[in-house]
């Protein structure tokens, strides 16, 4: 037993206010991880006592923890290793709830509970169409994934997709009757969203009369296909002035460095790294771009609307044409097709479109918040 677990074994259930636990892997800095973050604050200023408990608190994200909200560090390297420290902590603190999220911490959330054979209602949260996902690329490990899925995702209480792509594709890979999965999209717009924006920046590239920038955030992963959107500007800079940024961290920043230099275009492409706060950057970007090759729900997309920034995006599976209400709100392009993208991208830059706000209210922090407790708690009234 680790000395990080010191902090909940020495504590008694509450007998108080209801307890709700979200579970993670990691506090990286990938949507996934933002998005609990968001929920587990929401939930605390509702009132409710609320557990973070991840089985390795390291990453970027570890300084947004909200406060109130207690941070239980398993102390584990691997998600599989945490789940003799998830049992005690379900045994000790008894949670009412328990919401987990990404397919491999949801099997050990269910296994968890299983093993720990107390009354707690466990929802998992599936949030990327995995079936996209190119099977070389992943260990094998990962490709068992699909079959435990089938077996043990029908024991959760509650199971929720991010998009009505990333539902159908769960139903098809798992065998699940439909009825079984509720699409809640992600806690992406609210009030701190708009006042983070209006932070000042000092980057050079936003200055006053400078070539506009053309924005992308996410993780350096191959799911972003960043190739492709480095290839759209290396065509869209050949007739115009203009600049790309890509903010955010992964295992393909060296690869996609290798590309920016083969290209030419080291003064022209910044790769910042992992920015605790993009918001002030997609508020004075020209466009946001989205090349990925799959997606869940693209949260920066939405961001960028809300902010009320131009956007074009990848028609990949799934997200971006539900969220764009089919290229009403910002051209769909294809994937892996450098040369629409950047058509697309200086068709935006010429004509920039109005961002039309109608519709973001689905993706609400506060609207979310309750649609999530209602299942935690299995109180319809919530939702």
């Amino acid at each position: 037993m680790g000395t990080h677990e010191s902090q909940f074994l020495s504590a008694r259930p509450h007998s108080g206010n209801k307890r709700v636990a979200l579970f993670l892997p990691t506090l990286g800095g990938g949507g996934a991880e933002r998005v609990m973050l968001t929920l587990a604050g929401a939930i605390a200023e509702r009132g409710y006592a609320v557990d973070l408990v991840v089985a390795g608190a390291a990453g970027p994200l570890r300084t947004e923890v909200p406060a109130f909200v207690r941070l239980i560090d398993l102390g584990c390297s691997r998600v599989l290793a945490s789940l003799p420290g998830l049992v005690r902590y379900l045994r000790k603190v008894r949670p009412d709830g328990l919401l987990s999220t990404l397919a491999h911490a949801n099997l050990v959330a269910l296994w968890a509970g299983r093993i720990a054979r107390i009354p707690v209602r466990i929802v998992i949260r599936e949030a990327t169409t995995t079936s996209q996902v190119p099977t070389n690329a992943v260990p094998l490990r990962s490709r068992l994934v699909p079959y435990l899925v089938r077996r043990f995702y029908p024991a959760a209480s509650a199971i929720v997709a991010v998009s009505e792509g990333v539902a159908a594709d769960l139903v098809q890979r798992s065998g699940l009757p439909q009825g079984r999965v509720e699409v809640i999209y992600n806690p992406v717009i609210s009030t701190d969203l708009l006042a983070r924006a209006e932070q000042q920046i000092h980057h050079p590239w936003f200055a006053p009369d400078a070539p506009p920038v053309i924005l992308s955030v996410g993780r350096l992963t191959r799911a972003k296909d960043y190739p492709t959107l480095i290839r759209a500007f290396s065509l869209v800079r050949k007739k115009r002035k203009a600049r790309l940024m890509i903010l955010g961290e992964g295992e393909e920043r060296g690869r996609l460095e290798l590309l920016v230099r083969s290209l030419g275009m080291v003064c022209e492409v910044d790769l910042p790294g992992f920015v605790p706060n993009p918001f002030p950057y997609m508020r004075k970007a020209a466009v946001f771009a989205l090349s990925s090759a799959w997606e869940g729900l693209p949260n920066a997309l939405i961001q960028a609307l809300a902010l009320g920034t131009p956007v074009v995006a990848t028609d990949c599976k799934s997200g971006p044409r539900e969220v764009l209400q089919g290229g009403f709100l910002g051209d769909l392009v294809p994937v892996g097709k450098p040369e629409l993208m950047a058509d697309a991208i200086g068709r935006t830059l010429l004509n920039p479109r109005q961002t039309e706000r109608k519709g973001l209210e689905r993706f609400h922090r506060e609207t979310i918040t309750e649609a999530y407790l209602g299942l935690i708690l299995g109180d319809r009234a919530h939702g």
